[in-house]
């Protein structure tokens, strides 16, 4: 399910052109509450997507604060947004702004089986190094959590100059 949203012209709904998107952004932020305040941490990922069904994969250290929070309450909040740009104009209140954007929320599930670790630290390292890794030494999977995070809804939009 997606949001509804403001300026529908800036909607994108092809999921070729939201997954190349989300392709081109290395940093994904996870907004979460925490003690009852928002709470956000920018974070690598690592995603795939079914149809229109959205996946991240996110890593983290076995203790702490953002590990701790998620555990107890796993909805989340991601946030991406690239294509970075100032649209420049005569006047002050003309400027504008190129982005690309995805916000979306679901629940965090932290796995638990080796094999379900190393798929989602595999999907990690391909989307931050383009590249496909085989050899994990089973000590670095077990010293870390691998979290997955299926987007319930989400919405993306862009602004190119022309929408």
């Amino acid at each position: 399910m997606k949001y509804e949203m403001r300026r529908p012209k800036r909607r994108m709904t092809d999921i070729g052109e939201i997954t190349k998107m989300i392709g081109e952004c290395m940093v994904c932020r996870v907004g979460m509450v925490s003690e009852g305040k928002v709470y956000v941490v920018p974070m690598n990922f690592g995603y795939e997507s079914r149809g229109d069904k959205l996946t991240f994969y996110l890593h983290s250290a076995k203790v702490g604060r953002k590990i701790g929070t998620l555990k107890e309450e796993p909805e989340v909040c991601i946030e991406l947004d690239c294509r970075h740009g100032l649209k420049e104009a005569e006047l002050p209140c003309s400027h504008s702004y190129y982005y690309a954007s995805l916000i979306g929320t679901g629940k965090v599930r932290v796995l638990k089986t080796f094999e379900e670790k190393l798929h989602g630290l595999k999907e990690v390292m391909r989307h931050q190094t383009g590249k496909e890794f085989d050899n994990f030494d089973e000590k670095w999977v077990n010293a870390v959590e691998v979290l997955k995070v299926e987007l319930d809804e989400y919405a993306c939009k862009h602004y190119d100059g022309t929408n």
